[in-house]
């Protein structure tokens, strides 16, 4: 029986509880496996993308660790929410001072999204990660390295996590079809991975809402739940603007945002990917990308999505016209 839709459900249902069940990441997986098996790990850092595995992994690892005591072993704290150095100073160093139970000599703190850490936060923990070594390992997650600590990423062993390619969610999506008595054609497969671009966890969440509505999940049914602008339709926009009828791409463009509910920044994932489908000089591709860039970066600094969007638009015009 289907369960009714609540995000992250089916995620934390279907979340692997071991090494072998884990899809991607085959040779981070191997390394810390082995360092698991030795029932020694350093401090960890892993870097990459949402919805990857990086939080699996750190609870699979500490599963294996610990077996049924891992809960006692294990402190989970989300940097987003608690940043301050108060947190580095109380919860953690309170956690990380007392002795494991059981035969592995240490406990284990993840840290998700440390990228969110202020700096004297950060500071903190590097302080901390030195101090209870002996206590306590370190498992950091971020989606930036760049935002970690030159210090504290020279203490980790660092694991660098990619988006999933295709054949590794389908093996996910086809447990949970199986599991759930779902139907998903090849092409629903296709449109549900388009919309999550390699993250696992959103195509599992859009599974599940459209899942909610139907058992036979179809690519009208994903592009439904995910509103997003159709490469058609985005098409018609682009077509219109190169032939350079400002004023109906200007038309399609609206009906489109306003129809579909979509977001000026989708609209521009949209068109970014559209320009390299259509049949142009690469030359004017080049130049119609860095035209979507300099759009996209306005629209992230708060400009209006449709002013910007029509600017875009005339840009195109120009640049159709050989003029840009």
């Amino acid at each position: 029986m289907i369960e009714s839709y609540s995000s992250e459900v089916w995620t934390e249902k279907y979340r692997p509880r071991k090494f072998e069940e884990m899809v991607g990441q085959e040779e981070i997986i191997r390394r810390v496996k082995s360092l698991v098996n030795s029932l020694n790990i350093p401090h960890l850092l892993f870097a990459g993308p949402a919805g990857t595995g990086k939080s699996t992994l750190a609870l699979i690892i500490v599963r294996q660790l610990f077996g049924d005591s891992w809960r006692e072993n294990y402190l989970e704290l989300n940097a987003s929410d608690e940043r301050g150095i108060d947190v580095i100073r109380q919860k953690v160093k309170d956690f990380a001072r007392t002795k494991a139970i059981g035969n592995v000599p240490f406990k284990v703190i993840f840290l998700d999204e440390a990228d969110a850490l202020t700096r004297e936060a950060q500071q903190a923990l590097r302080r901390t990660m030195e101090n209870f070594t002996s206590t306590c390992r370190f498992i950091l997650s971020c989606n930036y390295s760049s935002k970690i600590l030159d210090p504290i990423q020279s203490r980790t062993v660092v694991f660098r996590f990619q988006l999933l390619e295709k054949r590794d969610i389908k093996k996910r999506i086809e447990v949970i079809a199986f599991n759930e008595g779902l139907s998903v054609s090849d092409e629903a497969f296709d449109a549900l991975y388009e919309a999550s671009e390699g993250d696992c966890r959103r195509v599992i969440n859009l599974l599940q809402a459209t899942a909610s509505i139907s058992p036979n999940i179809t690519p009208e049914l994903v592009n439904t739940i995910v509103s997003k602008a159709k490469p058609s339709d985005i098409k018609i926009v682009l077509d219109y603007a190169l032939a350079g009828d400002f004023k109906n791409s200007r038309e399609k463009l609206l009906d489109i945002m306003l129809r579909e509910s979509i977001s000026g920044q989708d609209v521009i994932k949209a068109i970014q990917k559209e320009i390299w489908n259509l049949p142009i000089d690469d030359a004017l591709k080049v130049k119609l990308t860095q035209k979507t860039g300099e759009a996209e970066f306005r629209l992230v600094e708060g400009s209006d999505e449709f002013i910007q969007l029509e600017a875009l638009l005339a840009s195109f015009i120009l640049a159709g016209r050989g003029e840009a």
